[in-house]
């Protein structure tokens, strides 16, 4: 994937809807079923204090997580400034702050970590490395939720192909994560999950995909991690 792809969020978000339109949905039902599947993975008491949503893009799941837990201070974090900007002006909040990936290091810890299709983009020799400096950032005991595309899903590999910046990208398979976060140090790591089994014209369905999480049928997967109680990372 190009920088230049990020460098222009209209392009970014006119790409990206062209792909998910094969579904009949739009990104805010992907998003908000990711994050509910977030917070129900974190448990109903779950008040994190401070979140990092990590490869952002312009920024819709902040806003929707802020909703969720209006106690935390959230931030948005981005290789791409433009990225940042455009989110910033369509979508202000003073909970968000907005920063650049590069610029994480100096901030405190975090006690839930976001990644959504970010995996698929990093090199596979890089992503060990990125996995460790997000275990890094994490408070003691905090979760990090990795969502990704199905690599056995036709469905995924589909719309991957219909959008420019995911043509090249390479996918991530749900048990090289897992051994990739357990060696970045994350010591609690759950099993897969895959959601979004059926478009918008099998809606009725939707109600048994609770079920089928364990089946690799859905087009995007997470993988639900935990630090340990130690902040240090191998």
């Amino acid at each position: 994937m190009s920088e230049g792809t990020f460098d222009s969020p209209a392009d970014y978000e006119r790409m990206l809807g062209q792909g998910i339109q094969l579904s009949g949905e739009g990104r805010s039902f992907f998003i908000e079923g990711r994050l509910r599947t977030v917070a129900r993975l974190l448990g109903p008491d779950a008040k994190p204090r401070r979140i990092l949503d990590f490869g952002c893009g312009t920024g819709e799941a902040c806003h929707v997580l802020s909703g969720m837990f209006p106690d935390a201070r959230i931030v948005r974090a981005d290789s791409s400034r433009a990225a940042l900007d455009w989110g910033r002006k369509r979508l202000p909040s003073p909970s968000i702050t907005l920063v650049e990936t590069k610029e994480l290091d100096g901030l405190p810890p975090f006690d839930l970590c976001y990644l959504n299709g970010v995996m698929h983009h990093v090199p596979p020799r890089e992503r060990r490395q990125l996995l460790r400096t997000l275990r890094r950032l994490l408070t003691p005991g905090g979760a990090c939720a990795v969502f990704d595309n199905n690599p056995w899903s036709p469905a995924a590999r589909l719309v991957m192909y219909r959008i420019p910046f995911d043509r090249d990208a390479v996918m991530v398979w749900p048990h090289s994560l897992c051994r990739e976060l357990k060696a970045a140090g994350f010591e609690e790591v759950h099993p897969p999950r895959f959601l979004f089994v059926f478009p918008r014209v099998l809606a009725r369905l939707r109600s048994i995909e609770r079920g089928l999480e364990r089946i690799p049928l859905g087009a995007q997967y997470v993988v639900f991690a935990r630090a340990g109680a130690s902040t240090a990372t191998p």
